[in-house]
């Protein structure tokens, strides 16, 4: 079963599954099967009874996304990871892997973000209401796994891009919003475009294709319950972030930043070593390579 299935991590997952021969995939649908209702994920497992799970289902989205919707984020990740680990646990799964997410991390956390630091400070206030609740399933994990033997683990992706991104301004992360701003703004002719905060934040990238390798080793390898970092560890500010994609999407005007917005968390880079070392994962796609691929699945989809 994968949760989120139909969404941008979790078709490459399915992908990915089917190419290593899994032909019985349950891809539950929320028009089908609300995983926030408690009774309705109760029968979608008692009618599946899937014997591996990637739990990658999550309401979430830009700095302004969590901004407007803290208390949807927090109810929609809690409740979800809530009952898919409860009725896992009831049905008997063999495993179940949980997807969690760098906003987890303490807002001025030590750089590089080592997995043992997540319990050292509160998350960057815009987008805390969703780490928290993220960090709480990591909590829940560890716990079913003391107290029952369930085999959770729990991976930690940093900020992910690539083809099949979300490209809606309103919720979208920051690559796919600076890719669909500076071509249509080269289309139309803008003098410059308009991004948020200061630019001097950094963050990390990690490729979906390169994600969903790090998803599938530990589903084959990894049982334990220390988190795991899945990232490139390597960082870049926002500013040299979008003179890539500008220079990528052969917009030739300027670039206007808007220091009314926030910045969000200062800082994100990961320590990925424990994913080297517990089950041999690294990224192997470069920032330019995958930046070229993602504007060229956009430009090639985006009337869809």
């Amino acid at each position: 079963m994968v949760t989120g299935g139909s969404g941008f991590l979790g078709s490459h997952v399915v992908e990915a599954l089917r190419a290593k021969g899994a032909s019985d995939i349950i891809v539950p649908r929320s028009v089908d099967c609300d995983l926030t209702d408690g009774a309705r994920v109760a029968q979608l497992f008692g009618d599946t009874k899937p014997d591996l799970v990637f739990h990658l289902a999550a309401q979430v989205g830009g700095i302004g996304a969590n901004r407007d919707n803290p208390g949807a984020f927090f109810y929609g990740n809690m409740a979800m990871g809530l009952h898919v680990l409860e009725q896992a646990r009831l049905h008997g799964t063999k495993k179940v892997v949980v997807t969690g997410t760098v906003c987890a991390y303490p807002k001025f956390c030590p750089v590089p973000f080592k997995e043992d630091d997540i319990w050292n400070g509160y998350p960057e206030e815009t987008n805390a209401p969703y780490g928290v609740a993220k960090k709480a399933l990591l909590v829940m994990a560890q716990s079913y796994r003391q107290q029952y033997g369930s085999n959770f683990v729990v991976l930690f992706p940093v900020n992910l891009y690539g083809p099949r991104d979300n490209f809606d301004l309103q919720t979208s992360h920051v690559i796919p919003a600076m890719i669909r701003k500076f071509i249509e703004a080269r289309e139309r002719g803008d003098e410059q475009v308009v991004l948020w905060g200061d630019g001097s934040p950094t963050r990390e990238f990690l490729y979906v294709e390169d994600c969903t390798e790090g998803l599938m080793l530990a589903a084959e390898q990894y049982d334990d319950p220390d988190p795991v970092n899945l990232g490139t560890g390597q960082e870049i500010a926002m500013r040299q972030l979008a003179d890539k994609i500008k220079t990528l999407t052969d917009y030739e005007g300027g670039i206007h930043w808007d220091s009314s917005k926030p910045n969000g968390q200062p800082r994100r880079m990961l320590d990925v070593t424990r994913a080297k070392q517990r089950f041999g994962f690294s990224a192997p796609t470069a920032l330019d390579d995958g930046l070229v691929q993602t504007i060229a699945w956009y430009r090639a989809n985006r009337d869809e």
